[in-house]
């Protein structure tokens, strides 16, 4: 495919709109790790909150979407949809705990909450476990999406792709900081979204689609042949019991609090956290989290489906695809490239937009990724345990190395994967079994550090027993592995810490005071707790004004992205019903978000 004048020049105009804002806050960042890592502490809710979504708007997640689509219909996006429990929650458990805590990273927050050489040692494994394993396979998945991207629509090799995303996204990692990302990341989400629209409105408006009329008869025809509906937002519980299973049933049962996903971590973590820890208030963080939910599940599903149930009707088997570029390597045929597939027939002008758009995505994703990784290996590994006591330039600095450093590795690491999938389903693997201690931890006091290792280790092993038996041609299914990692992991843990020392009385006092959680599980340490100061620190929060809050933000944003649904199939009494359930959930939410922030 060949861009023409008018392309170039909006994709230009494109960059400069989303990265020449950031060069006027980098100064910012040069003058201590405070401000490189977490902006200070002073960013507002509305920046915060679009800066996470932007982070999750990535360049393979349209890819992702399609892959799922195409596979299991627009019902297999409920194996994300679910994490909404996940979200919903921490804007009404955890936000306000993560930004009374102030520490820097939420690794810091083990040395914060637990006591002795244990704790010291989670945050140090941690850091190098997820500040450069997991996060350079976050970053290698989404990398792989624009090297898919770049050989449909340039015939680009992976090299090519990843030397101009690394000098592009390496050069304002390292000299912007975390305000520079938050700026970018706030224009870039704007781009993005008009970007992705227009993507579907040309798709959909294909003569070989029909518009949305067109659309959703053929795509019903093509589920009749195939076996699947492609356009049910719930799965078929009578015909295809295990689909239904894998992809509707663990996710709302168990996957949503029992796995560790980056974006949607049970009770927040990784760049989540660090937003919420660089937020302003307690109230810009609660703030910032509920935006970010709602834009993430809402405003953005629906341009990517669109193209994706489009290209089942445009590319309906991988050979069409193949036969449409056949320059194409063919290891880099899978599902999830019907989506850059379906770019090519975009006119002159809107296809400079998507691209500026997706290089947009990708940049969002990456730059929050080497800040965030960086903060963990600069402040939580090497300021922690190698060099203590640096002046702040050197620790700038190193963040400037470990960010080179995570991007050439992450790199490398392209070259060994296939889809968008295959890497999603490897992550929530790995991190199965450990989100009900990250829920807990906040609110039963005899969790400590210890605990922590064992959901690691135990959660790992676990993991790679599954991949040996799979390799050696014993088969486990999906959701049979999840069960067992999730009762070996929680079991693990929570006998390890009912056997082994409770964390010093006399951290647990001093985190009980800052951080103020609620609930009978801190009951032994508030009674440790003189009268007199425990009025002080009694933050007189309500549970069951905090569980309402859940429950109505949750209803509140499946009702509305199943409106625009069913507004878009055409289904409109179900539609007018399900706005009516979004009208009255969301007034109950905001009236329960004014008084929670009272």
């Amino acid at each position: 495919m060949k861009l023409q004048l008018l392309d170039w020049l909006v994709i230009l105009i494109t960059l400069i709109i989303c990265f020449f804002p950031a060069l006027f806050v980098a100064k910012r960042s040069k003058k201590n790790t405070t401000e490189f890592f977490a902006s200070g502490r002073s960013v507002p809710w509305w920046l915060a909150g679009f800066s996470m979504v932007a982070t999750t708007f990535s360049s393979d997640t349209p890819n992702l979407v399609t892959d799922i689509v195409r596979r299991n219909g627009v019902a297999g996006n409920w194996v994300w949809w679910a994490f909404t429990l996940t979200g919903v929650m921490t804007v009404f458990f955890y936000a306000k705990l993560w930004r009374r805590s102030g520490v820097l990273t939420d690794l810091e927050f083990y040395e914060v909450r637990y006591s002795g050489k244990a704790a010291s040692f989670v945050r140090g494994f941690r850091s190098v476990y997820l500040g450069l394993f997991f996060n350079i396979m976050i970053m290698a998945t989404v990398n792989l999406a624009a090297c898919k991207i770049a050989g449909i629509l340039f015939g680009f090799d992976r090299w090519q792709t990843l030397l101009f995303v690394g000098i592009l996204n390496v050069i304002f990692a390292t000299h912007s900081g975390l305000w520079g990302v938050l700026v970018i990341d706030f224009v870039q989400f704007i781009i993005m979204m008009t970007s992705v629209i227009a993507a579907a409105y040309f798709a959909v408006s294909l003569p070989q689609v029909g518009g949305l009329t067109g659309l959703v008869e053929k795509v019903s025809n093509i589920s009749q042949s195939n076996g699947i509906n492609y356009l049910n937002f719930l799965p078929d519980f009578t015909n295809n019991w295990d689909i239904a299973l894998a992809i509707f049933i663990m996710p709302i049962a168990i996957q949503w609090w029992s796995v560790w996903y980056p974006g949607a971590e049970p009770g927040g973590g990784s760049y989540i956290a660090q937003r919420m820890l660089a937020s302003k208030s307690e109230k810009d963080s609660l703030g910032a989290v509920l935006f970010f939910n709602l834009a993430h599940y809402v405003l953005r599903p629906w341009p990517w489906i669109l193209v994706a149930l489009a290209s089942l009707i445009v590319y309906p088997n991988l050979s069409d695809i193949q036969k449409a570029f056949p320059n194409v390597n063919p290891s880099l045929i899978n599902h999830d490239i019907a989506y850059p597939a379906m770019l090519k027939f975009l006119p002159v002008g809107f296809f400079g937009l998507i691209i500026g758009g997706l290089i947009a995505a990708n940049s969002s994703t990456i730059l929050t990724h080497l800040n965030w990784g960086a903060s963990y290996l600069v402040h939580d590994f090497y300021r922690r345990f190698i060099k203590t006591n640096a002046d702040e330039k050197h620790y700038v600095l190193a963040g400037r190395i470990a960010t080179v450093l995570l991007f050439v590795l992450s790199s490398l690491l392209v070259f060994f994967l296939d889809s968008a999938k295959d890497a999603f389903d490897i992550i929530l693997q790995i991190g199965a079994g450990t989100g009900l201690l990250y829920l807990l931890r906040w609110y039963w006091w005899r969790i400590n550090a210890w605990s922590e290792v064992t959901a690691m280790v135990s959660s790992f092993l676990i993991s790679i027993l599954f991949l040996i038996l799979n390799k050696n041609g014993i088969t486990i299914s999906t959701h049979l592995a999840l069960i067992l990692t999730v009762l070996f992991t929680s079991l693990s843990w929570i006998t390890i810490s009912l056997i082994t020392e409770p964390t010093d009385e006399k951290v647990l006092i001093e985190f009980y005071k800052k951080v103020r959680p609620i609930g009978p599980g801190w009951n032994y340490i508030r009674n440790k707790i003189p009268h007199e100061e425990l009025k002080s620190t009694n933050d007189n929060e309500n549970i069951p004004l905090n569980l309402l809050g859940w429950l109505t933000g949750t209803i509140t944003i499946w009702s509305s992205l199943f409106t625009i649904g069913n507004f878009l199939y055409g289904r409109t009494l179900m539609g007018f019903l399900l706005l009516g359930v979004f009208l009255i959930s969301g007034l109950i939410l905001i009236n329960v978000v004014r008084k929670v922030w009272k």
